[in-house]
C-alpha cells in the first residue's frame, strides 16, 4: 500500500484514477491544480505523484522544476498528458520524472507505471518484485482507457472477504434465465472473494472489461456492501 498524489485538471479523470488506485489498496490524495497539489505534497508527503502537464495555472513541467530546485523531489513523479511533445516528454525526464503517460491512459500502463515507481525501477524495464507489494499485473484481455471508463457509468466499491465457495449446488427447476442469473452470481463471488476484492483482476481473470464487469454485478444483485464492511472489520 503506498500514498499517491493524483494531479489533474478534469474531475473525471482524478476520480476514476482515484477509485483504480483505491482498488488496488493504495491511498490516494486528489489535487486539481499546482497550488493544491503543493499543499498536498507539504501535507501528506505521497510516495509517488502522478502530474498532468497542461493544468490551468502552473503546467506540471514548471512545477516539477520547482519541486527538483527545491529538494522536494523525493518520491518519484510520472508525468500524464495527451498533447505533449516528445521534447517535452525528454525535459520532464531529465529534470526528474521517473516517467511519462501518454492519455488515454489504459489501465494495464497505468498499474505498471505505478508499479514501477513505486519500486523505483527504471522506466521500460521490468518492475522488481517487493515485500508487500500487489503481485505484477497481467495484461487485460481488452484494454480500457480511463476516459472510455469515464463514459461507462457508475463505479462500484470493490468488496473484499466474502468467503468464496469452490463449490455450489444450484436448483435446476427453476427457468433458465433464473438459473443462469444465480450461478453468475456466485461466479463473480467467487472471483472476488479470491481475489481480495480487486475488481482489477476480477476483470482480468473473468476476461471481462473492467466497466463491463461493474454493470453485471450491478445487474446481478451481488451484496458489495457486506463485503466492504468485512474488510473494514
Amino acid at each position: 500500500m503506498a500514498n499517491i498524489l493524483v494531479v489533474d485538471d478534469e474531475h473525471g479523470i482524478r476520480d476514476l484514477l482515484s477509485e483504480i488506485l483505491n482498488d488496488e489498496g493504495h491511498n490516494v490524495d486528489l489535487a486539481e491544480n499546482a497550488a493544491q497539489a503543493r499543499a498536498a505534497r507539504q501535507r501528506t508527503r505521497p510516495d509517488l505523484v502522478l502530474l498532468d502537464i497542461w493544468m490551468p495555472d502552473t503546467d506540471g513541467v514548471t512545477l516539477l522544476k520547482e519541486w527538483a530546485s527545491g529538494g522536494l523531489l523525493s518520491m518519484p513523479v510520472i508525468m500524464m498528458s495527451g498533447h505533449a511533445t516528445i521534447e517535452t516528454a525528454v525535459e520532464a525526464t531529465k529534470i526528474g520524472a521517473h516517467s511519462f503517460l501518454e492519455k488515454p491512459i489504459t489501465m494495464q500502463k497505468l498499474l505498471k507505471a505505478v508499479e514501477a515507481g513505486l519500486s523505483r525501477t527504471p522506466a521500460g524495464a521490468p518492475p522488481a518484485r517487493k515485500p508487500g507489494f500487489a503481485t505484477p499485473i497481467t495484461p487485460h484481455p481488452q484494454e480500457l482507457t480511463v476516459e472510455a471508463a469515464m463514459l461507462g457509468g457508475q463505479t462500484i466499491p470493490a468488496p473484499v472477504e466474502m468467503g468464496p465457495q469452490a463449490r455450489q449446488v444450484f436448483e435446476l427447476d427453476k427457468p433458465l434465465r433464473d438459473a443462469r442469473d444465480e450461478f453468475e452470481k456466485s461466479y463473480f463471488e467467487f472471483h472476488l472473494a479470491k481475489e481480495g476484492g480487486s475488481m482489477t483482476r476480477v476483470a482480468e481473470k473473468t476476461g471481462l472489461e473492467r466497466t463491463h464487469l461493474y454493470r453485471k454485478l450491478k445487474q446481478l444483485g451481488v451484496d458489495l456492501s457486506r463485503g466492504k464492511r468485512g474488510g473494514a472489520a
